[in-house]
């Protein structure tokens, strides 16, 4: 009994690990208040989305003064969702952390106050500026401890002290040196620090984009995704897992979190892969490798990506564009690794009448995918992020609204003159000279009307109450991630460390490519075991992204190089949350999830390296034949690393045929004279070989 007693406290605290880790990853389940503190933390959490629609519709107030009253809200968010340590669940906030939280709060409308004053005595702040400079800087320290732990306010403190003591610093680190003043200016009332590009992106574009999933994810859009997926593939050969692939593709279009969407499809996929014989820790690895994707996939992909947009200069829709064939391959090399992991284990799908029918789930769900498209329509249309957001958040509430309120409306004639009703009214609105946002935010409001008047249009109202408070919880981790990793990338500009550690990049590769690539590699993967995927990329694209462009690689080859190895440390052993995040539905060990995650998800540790050597695979130059020669070169080095992993193709391979299969899809990667030609052939001659190996038995059985 006591043996049983401490293997049951060891797996109650192993639990109890893992949930403390993926709620710091996922803030909206961190914390479960009652009473007065429960209604008051849902309430600022309304305020926040409520402020950061108004700001992005009617623009009322400078771009400072948003990014301000932007970190004053998530700071606010963070004293009062997450204590001063780690434990378990939150059930009340003590009196110090709101003390913390309206401090912040406070310091965050700082600027909007003394906006003015400020302009005015704009590079020679005086004591108070200063002093309120020091406790933002302080407090924005503290809030990323609570929620990401030491590692990324360490990696980022490191960089005040230097900037302050850097004239007394041996040579090669040595700079001018700067003075507290000019560190907290920096830092506080410029746009370089705190207030920098990354906190500029989450106030614009990130929040809004959150806040779209959250809408779209209550409104049901998860169970839409899951039924097509298994009206699509449930039924074929291992047809469960290659659910969880597509689903999980499809839940990265709305969600940009991968951990978010491993616990949400997760919950669906993982029990139903482990069922019909997939073992629990790779039904979690295909789950974490197909939810990590979402931040991969267009139209909507991750936070990260909207901040490479606004670095390099470029509209998202090329962003998007460029990571189109990259996030085919890496679908499609997770759906080869379970096709051929049923094909070993004779793994079933199914049975045909208990998958429901993906045409009839479109059909009764088709109303959802037009806040999407219209999403997608805009930012490939030209439109801004924030326009589009905003428009997608107003039409999504919109149909929401609608849809209940034509649920009350009985003969379908009448729900058609409902829906003409609406238009001809946004068409009237417009003709009176109404802006575009302003046009679909009345028409909400003149939705929200009707709906008051019956109780299941009080309880959709609730539903989209609730949809505004959990997109502002789940920006929390984001946001206050930009705001620190701002503190970094102020004080690399004003110490000018940036090119340097690009050219001590470019000396430790010896001027080698393939040396720098792997070096900068290393420091995305290692960066990743402490740091969310957003500060991975920002830092590493401020350090290593240059040193790729002095050694030729195009700009956004680079920038997406570091993209794609900031997400795939989230997969990566030792830490792998989206590992750790699977085991806890699936009760396997998060290290082996980890390292089958990595073979499975291999397409996304190769296909970087194949863009930088050949920038038609991300779009990037070349004619439509180079981008084709190159993607059928991808497939197929990924089929045949799928075989050498598995170990099964046709027919289960030996050790032996594993090598030669993985030695041909290493020729297709490297960049040398013949390699294509030889590759091209083992392939051939592979593919021989397994087809007479399959053709063997028919025969025999003939």
């Amino acid at each position: 009994m006591g043996g049983e007693a401490v293997v049951s406290a060891n797996k109650n605290q192993a639990d109890s690990e893992i949930r403390q880790a993926i709620d710091r990853e996922n803030p909206a389940t961190v914390a479960a208040f009652e009473g007065f503190d429960g209604r008051a933390v849902f309430a600022i959490a309304v305020a926040f989305s409520a402020f950061q629609i108004w700001t992005a519709a009617f623009n009322p107030v400078s771009t400072m003064v948003v990014r301000a009253v932007h970190v004053g809200f998530l700071l606010l968010m963070t004293f009062t969702l997450f204590g001063f340590r780690q434990t378990a669940e939150r059930r009340r906030v003590p009196w110090y952390d709101w003390l913390l939280g309206l401090t912040a709060f406070g310091v965050g409308l700082y600027h909007y106050v003394f906006e003015v004053d400020l302009i005015q005595r704009a590079g020679d702040p005086n004591t108070t500026d200063l002093i309120v400079g020091t406790i933002a800087v302080a407090l924005v320290f503290e809030a990323a401890r609570r929620i990401m732990g030491l590692a990324l306010p360490i990696m980022c403190g490191v960089f005040i002290p230097y900037a302050l003591f850097g004239r007394h610093l041996p040579f090669g680190l040595a700079h001018r040196g700067y003075d507290l003043d000019q560190v907290i200016d920096n830092l506080y009332l410029s746009t370089e620090g705190l207030y920098g590009t990354p906190t500029f992106v989450s106030a614009s574009y990130i929040f809004l984009f959150i806040l779209f999933g959250a809408f779209l994810e209550r409104a049901g859009m998860i169970k839409l995704f899951n039924d097509v997926s298994l009206g699509l593939v449930g039924h074929a050969k291992g047809g469960p897992a290659k659910v969880a692939v597509i689903s999980s593709g499809l839940m990265g279009t709305i969600n940009g979190s991968g951990v978010a969407n491993v616990l949400t499809t997760g919950q669906f996929t993982i029990p139903l892969m482990m069922r019909f014989g997939y073992r629990p820790a790779f039904a979690g690895a295909v789950e974490a490798t197909a939810s990590m994707g979402g931040q991969l996939m267009p139209p909507v992909m991750g936070a990260a990506a909207f901040i490479m947009a606004e670095t390099i200069g470029v509209p998202y829709s090329e962003v998007a564009i460029a990571a189109a064939i990259p996030a085919i391959l890496y679908f499609g090399s997770a759906f080869w690794m379970v096709h051929l992991e049923a094909g070993m284990r004779n793994l079933v799908g199914l049975p045909k009448d208990q998958c429901p029918s993906a045409l009839r789930a479109v059909i009764e769900g088709w109303y959802l995918i037009l806040p999407l498209a219209a999403l997608v329509y805009l930012l490939f249309s030209g439109f801004t992020p924030l326009f589009a957001g905003v428009i997608g958040i107003a039409a999504t509430a919109a149909l929401i609204l609608g849809t209940t309120i034509v649920g009350t409306i009985g003969p379908m004639a009448l729900r058609v003159a409902f829906w003409v009703a609406v238009g001809l009214v946004a068409a009237g609105l417009w003709k009176l000279g109404f802006r575009t946002e302003h046009l679909a935010f009345t028409m909400v409001v003149l939705l929200i009307i009707p709906c008051l008047l019956f109780k299941g249009g009080r309880e959709t109202l609730t539903l989209v109450v609730n949809s505004i408070a959990d997109g502002a919880k789940n920006a929390v981790g984001v946001g206050v991630a930009c705001a620190l990793v701002g503190v970094l990338i102020g004080m690399m500009t004003l110490t000018g460390l940036a090119s340097s550690f690009a050219s001590t990049i470019v000396d430790w590769s010896g001027g080698n490519l393939l040396a720098a690539l792997v070096l900068t590699m290393i420091a995305c993967i290692v960066l990743g075991t402490g740091l969310p995927t957003t500060a991975n990329y920002i830092i590493t694209a401020s350090i290593a992204a240059p040193a790729l462009l002095t050694m030729g690689v195009p700009l956004m080859v680079s920038h997406m190089f570091v993209f794609y190895f900031g997400i795939m440390a989230d997969l990566t052993p030792p830490v792998a949350l989206a590992a750790l995040a699977a085991s806890s539905i699936c009760k396997a060990d998060h290290m082996e999830i980890g390292w089958i995650a990595t073979r499975v998800a291999m397409a996304g540790y190769v296909v970087p390296f194949m863009a930088v050597y050949d920038p038609a695979l991300v779009l990037q130059g070349g004619s439509w034949l180079a981008v084709a020669y190159v993607f059928v070169k991808a497939c197929v080095a990924i089929a045949l690393w799928g075989a050498a992993t598995i170990g099964f193709f046709w027919t289960p391979l030996s050790l032996v045929a594993r090598l030669y299969a993985a030695a041909a899809s290493f020729l297709f990667i490297v960049a040398l004279p013949l390699t294509d030609e030889a590759a091209f052939v083992m392939t051939g001659l592979f593919l021989l070989w397994q087809h007479r190996r399959r053709s063997v038995p028919t025969a025999a059985a003939a």
